[in-house]
């Protein structure tokens, strides 16, 4: 990127105590474990910082990702050409003075917002206590797990639209539908943060829900192995994952990259894969799975190239 030390001063005079490295591997900050360096790699500490930044990067025509737990990505390995701006410090997470909401920074981790609700004894987001996202990607993409979806719960989001300018929308504003919402629709507007309104419940009972859910995926999940969770969206009618296993493909490798042999709705890095070996291994399924049902798996990750 050209100019990039002009770039990083004009950041710091908008927020002398930014975070900001340069030739930052994004292998190191997504559950895929794949991806080459990005330019910039920028870290807000407050909502301050950063509208600071997105205004420096805007002025300056610079590209930029908007980043949480980098946890539905695959990144090329070329790397990232402009600025990554990574939301992860940004993380409070408070209840209501109501005592029947939760508000949440968008880098908050929805591990981290479902313990909270439950230490509260508040019911409702127990779904999302396994999902290794944050909660700007899981409102961008209505995530959701067990019968249970972001689109459910969330009240308010206050999001910087493409001149910075703060907003905020409320309940049907959102425009969720499945693995999406207006944001898809809108990408230069960020998450700020989001409201939940939840129930009130028995903390031991939501505690043993959420327990019951972390070890249905123990037993069902690649957990230890990089991946990013299911690789594609639930066809109409149809489990991609069935598909895939019914097509023979549990196990089949490219490269490193490999259809998880426990669940084969999961592609895997089996240690050094790279993203050509994973999009090849996409494009493998994808075509396989077409040729033996006539179905068309959509990748519900997000392919950055």
């Amino acid at each position: 990127m050209e100019h990039i030390n002009e770039c990083i001063a004009a950041l710091r005079a908008a927020a002398p105590d930014i975070d900001i490295l340069k030739d930052e591997p994004m292998r190191r900050h997504t559950t895929f474990a794949i991806g080459g360096p990005a330019d910039l790699f920028i870290q807000p500490k407050t909502r301050r910082e950063l509208a600071g930044a997105l205004s420096v990067l805007r002025e300056r025509g610079i590209p930029f990702l908007l980043l949480g737990n980098g946890s539905n990505m695959l990144v090329a390995d070329a790397g990232i050409r402009g600025a990554v701006v990574c939301t992860t410090e940004l993380d409070e997470v408070r209840i209501g003075e109501d005592g029947y909401t939760l508000t949440a920074e968008a880098g908050a981790l929805l591990g981290r917002v479902a313990r909270r609700a439950q230490r509260a004894g508040l019911t409702g987001v127990e779904f999302a206590g396994g999902i290794p996202g944050s909660v700007g990607g899981a409102v961008f993409m209505n995530a959701g797990a067990y019968d249970g979806q972001m689109a459910g719960v969330v009240e308010q989001t206050e999001y910087l639209d493409e001149a910075g300018e703060l907003h905020t929308l409320t309940g049907e504003e959102h425009g969720f539908a499945y693995r999406g919402s207006v944001f898809r629709a809108h990408p230069d507007w960020t998450v700020v943060r989001s409201t939940l309104r939840l129930q009130p419940g028995d903390p031991a009972a939501i505690l043993d829900k959420m327990n019951d859910f972390a070890q249905r995926r123990r037993d069902k999940q690649p957990l230890n192995f990089p991946s990013a969770g299911s690789t594609f969206k639930r066809p109409e009618g149809y489990f991609a994952g069935r598909l895939i296993e019914d097509a023979g493909l549990k196990g089949v490798s490219v490269g490193a990259a490999q259809v998880s042999e426990k669940h084969a709705g999961f592609l895997i890095n089996r240690g050094g894969a790279t993203c050509d070996d994973m999009l090849r291994l996409i494009e493998l399924v994808q075509q396989r799975v077409r040729e033996q049902f006539g179905v068309q798996l959509e990748c519900e990750v997000r392919i950055i190239r």
